[in-house]
């Protein structure tokens, strides 16, 4: 398995269609989500995935600061379906947290997760931010990791 980092820049159009259809298939149609999955973030985002003869098999990004939150976050963190439930999620989570802290002068990462996967991004040390809301319908708590 090889991985990847590149902005939207450097992305090829079958990279940057590969990551959107993969995103659309979990985010969309399995969760059963109809929302903008493409929500305009993507030019700014550091683009981090892992990838096989099969296609992608994981995929994050990194998302710069805005006015709402104040410090870099990893969003979008997708696993295919064929590599759940064989550690790809951690070495997912390692290798972003591992470039944000390489790359980025920041003192902490943010995230959104779902409110069923708090206790895996807690394992990499995030702490819960707030109280379950729902974005999209489906249950969050944003959560917070200091380096």
């Amino acid at each position: 398995m090889n991985w990847s980092e590149k902005t939207y820049e450097q992305l090829t159009k079958q990279e940057l269609y590969s990551i959107l259809k993969l995103r659309v298939e979990v985010f969309v149609v399995e969760q059963e989500c109809p929302y903008p999955e493409i929500d305009g973030r993507d030019p700014e985002c550091l683009h981090i995935w892992m990838e096989d003869e099969g296609g992608i098999a994981a995929y994050c990004r990194i998302v710069p600061p805005d006015q709402e939150k104040e410090s870099y976050s990893i969003g979008r963190v997708i696993v295919h379906k064929d590599y759940r439930g064989k550690g790809t999620a951690r070495k997912l989570m390692d290798k972003a947290i591992q470039v944000v802290e390489a790359n980025y002068n920041t003192d902490h990462i943010w995230l959104s997760g779902q409110e069923h996967l708090r206790g895996f991004y807690a394992s990499f040390g995030f702490e819960e931010m707030t109280g379950v809301y729902l974005e999209d319908g489906i249950p969050h708590v944003d959560m917070k990791k200091n380096l």
